[in-house]
């Protein structure tokens, strides 16, 4: 039996070269699941992700989505694609383990956890504080520059990490820290400051979409102490919910947000196509 790719549509496709379009996955011609293939909307038109990988569940366990994703690298290399992405959510074992045996990496995986009715308490002599308008300028800077590198060291080139961290910023932060629902905290210890949060409200929940303790005052407790700070700004905005994302190899971050409560919601992969 021999299983193809069958365009449903034509194929789509903006002036700025972005492209997308949705296949068949088929057995002999006969339709046993879907595969949408596009172009990246922040990394640009040549690295394309697979937004979508269905095989209809009495074909399951046959290969089928192998070659179904194969035939998508097929498909994204002759678009002049170099890297190809996927996000996998985290119930979609099978699709994980797919993709791990088809040579996709991760590199950050998104996590989250219900929030207690009431906020956690802070170590005694540990306290937050809305950032001053004097410290933003300075944090903006290395939170941009970090956030580019964090990309850079996973395999995505320096002037794309770049660009994506000036649009995350700038989307997220358009008004700076007056921008409605976000906070951006200084955590200190006994008065000196420890470390950094950046929380916001994203899809009715909140995200942590930064957190940095002082490189002079790690190990020393406070990265808990930060997200337990996060915890209580997100109930005062009447969330349910806490998100965060967190890259791959910091291992030490990932096991605080275990510890914590916090559970895996999606992988995202990426995979170079040269």
């Amino acid at each position: 039996m021999t299983t193809t790719l069958r365009p449903t549509e034509p194929l789509q496709q903006s002036d700025d070269g972005q492209r997308s379009r949705g296949y068949a996955v088929c057995v002999n011609s006969r339709p046993v699941g879907t595969l949408r293939l596009a172009t990246h909307p922040v990394f640009g038109p040549t690295v394309a992700q697979i937004t979508d990988l269905r095989i209809d569940e009495p074909d399951r366990g046959r290969g089928r989505g192998t070659v179904a994703a194969l035939a998508a690298e097929e498909v994204a290399r002759g678009w002049g694609c170099v890297r190809l992405e996927a996000s996998v959510p985290a119930e979609e074992a099978g699709l994980l383990r797919l993709a791990t045996a088809l040579g996709y990496v991760e590199r950050n995986r998104g996590m989250d956890k219900e929030l207690p009715a009431s906020p956690p308490a802070l170590p005694a002599g540990t306290t937050g504080r809305p950032m001053t308008d004097a410290e933003y300028e300075p944090w903006l800077a290395h939170s941009m520059e970090d956030y580019a590198q964090t990309w850079i060291e996973r395999g995505v080139p320096a002037d794309e990490a770049h660009r994506k961290s000036e649009r995350d910023h700038a989307l997220n932060l358009p008004d700076g820290p007056a921008t409605p629902g976000v906070r951006i905290s200084v955590l200190e210890r006994d008065g000196e400051r420890v470390g950094t949060l950046w929380v916001a409200r994203r899809d009715g929940d909140c995200f942590v979409y930064d957190v940095e303790v002082a490189a002079d005052r790690r190990g020393e407790g406070h990265g808990r102490s930060l997200m337990l700070l996060a915890e209580g700004q997100a109930l005062a905005e009447g969330a349910a919910r806490i998100g965060l994302n967190v890259f791959a190899g910091n291992t030490p971050a990932l096991r605080l947000y275990e510890s914590l409560g916090y559970r895996a919601t999606a992988y995202h992969l990426y995979k170079p196509l040269a």
